[in-house]
């Protein structure tokens, strides 16, 4: 299956992040934890993609490019706006010392503590953003078609768009955890397996609550991904959507199936 990628993220993309974040904050306040927690941070992030985009660190010093220049201000933005357990967690983990290690391990796709990885996502994320293609593909080559084309990562939350024709179905874009990047890929395929047999992909749905939101699982792998459609609401953002979807989660779990990727606050 060939790739097809979105263009770079611009500054547009920040501002339209921010307003969605506000939009669902006034109507979602069940997710106001995790989303006062994600505008905090993208008072941050938003710096360090621009600042990343002049100095264009290099792989191999990447680590410790985002230790030195975006961990402290990931912290701080935790414990300002954070749920109590984590804004104790993050200066705590600041305090023990080795953050380049801890993005290391995350670069490198390796296992770790949770607020490691928190801090780890929420601090190279805009940096791998900035960095784009020619910064990331040469070091982090996909393992499978599922895998992000950029820096092989797996997919976060998947997203409808309208291919701007009646009677023609837009296509379907899975979001990478790691960098951002987006790809289409084959409708009714499982994401996590490949899986095709519609008998094993059932959908789980709230549209009274979510109409914009469903959760796409697979009897095979046990897993599941939300996925955001933009037929339905054209002012979703699907990173910031897939925040709200905590219902879903909850259902999808109940019923055995796990998160392909829990997203950055670990949820799923």
């Amino acid at each position: 299956m060939e790739h097809v990628t979105t263009a770079p993220l611009t500054r547009e993309a920040w501002a339209g992040r921010r307003r969605r974040t506000q939009q669902l904050l006034d109507r979602h306040s069940f997710a106001a934890h995790l989303l006062r927690l994600y505008h905090a941070l993208l008072q941050v992030q938003e710096p360090a993609f621009l600042r990343a985009l002049d100095d264009r660190p290099e792989w191999p010093a990447l680590a410790r490019y985002v230790a030195d220049h975006v961990m402290a201000a990931v912290v701080e933005a935790t414990v300002t706006a954070g749920p109590p357990a984590l804004a104790m967690a993050a200066p705590a983990r600041l305090r023990q010392g080795q953050t380049e290690e801890v993005v290391a391990r995350w670069l490198a796709g390796k296992e770790q503590p949770p607020v490691d990885e928190y801090l780890a996502r929420a601090a190279a994320g805009p940096v791998l953003e900035a960095l784009g293609a020619a910064g990331v593909a040469a070091h982090a080559r996909p393992v499978s078609e599922r895998a992000c084309p950029r820096c092989g990562g797996q997919p976060q939350v998947s997203y409808l768009s309208d291919a701007g024709e009646a009677l023609v179905s837009g296509p379907r874009m899975l979001v990478c955890c790691r960098c951002g990047e987006s790809w289409v890929y084959q409708r009714m395929t499982c994401a996590g397996c490949g899986e095709q047999s519609t008998g094993k992909l059932p959908i789980f749905a709230d549209d009274e609550r979510f109409p914009h939101l469903r959760a796409d699982a697979c009897e095979t792998c046990r897993r599941y991904l939300i996925t955001v459609d933009l037929r339905r609401d054209a002012e979703a953002v699907p990173i910031v959507d897939e925040l709200i979807a905590l219902p879903l989660d909850l259902y999808a779990q109940e019923h055995g199936f796990s998160k392909l990727v829990p997203n950055l606050m670990a949820i799923g």
